[in-house]
């Protein structure tokens, strides 16, 4: 195997040992592996169609579903990042154009980030894409398989949380 696309990656290096793998972290490790490279992927292609970040995209997907704006404590929260990172993030993302701070009309201290007109017809764009890459990138699942994967998924998820809540009971 070469090249970036074919890359021996964690999982793949661990199901060719031999002796018996604990199949729980193979199934992790291929989880991890397919967010990655879906996610490199999709960040190489925003940087290469539109000269924007990954989290740029996501801080105006965020905004675009909230036509009056948002706090920078409301984004923070969204995004699950610090104010320190959202505070970067949309100055950079102002200086393109995309987004412009207000002040709150209820709270005169605190400023709302808004789309600009600009910014919602870039993202328009960028989001019709967006969504033809992941297809393109997924379209060897069929629609079955898709539904199949979604239930298992949501399996693991589930499986995850109550093992998560478990553990935050028991004060471990």
């Amino acid at each position: 195997m070469s090249g970036p696309d074919l890359a021996i990656d964690a999982e793949t290096r661990l199901a060719h040992q031999s002796g018996d793998t604990r199949p729980e972290l193979r199934l992790w490790l291929r989880l991890l592996t397919c967010t990655t490279m879906i996610e490199r992927e999709i960040r190489r292609r925003l940087a290469e169609r539109f000269q924007i970040t990954l989290p740029r995209f996501d801080l105006l997907a965020q905004l675009d579903k909230s036509p009056e704006g948002m706090t920078l404590g409301d984004i923070s929260r969204r995004m699950m990042v610090t104010n320190g990172n959202v505070t970067g993030l949309v100055a950079r993302i102002a200086e393109q154009g995309y987004v412009e701070k207000r002040r709150d009309a209820l709270d005169g201290r605190a400023q709302r980030i808004v789309m600009t007109a600009r910014g919602h017809q870039d993202f328009a764009r960028m989001a019709r894409e967006h969504g033809a890459w992941v297809r393109e990138l997924l379209a060897d699942v069929d629609p079955t398989e898709r539904e199949l994967l979604m239930g298992l998924l949501a399996k693991t998820k589930a499986s995850v949380a109550r093992a998560a809540a478990a553990r935050m009971e028991g004060g471990a």
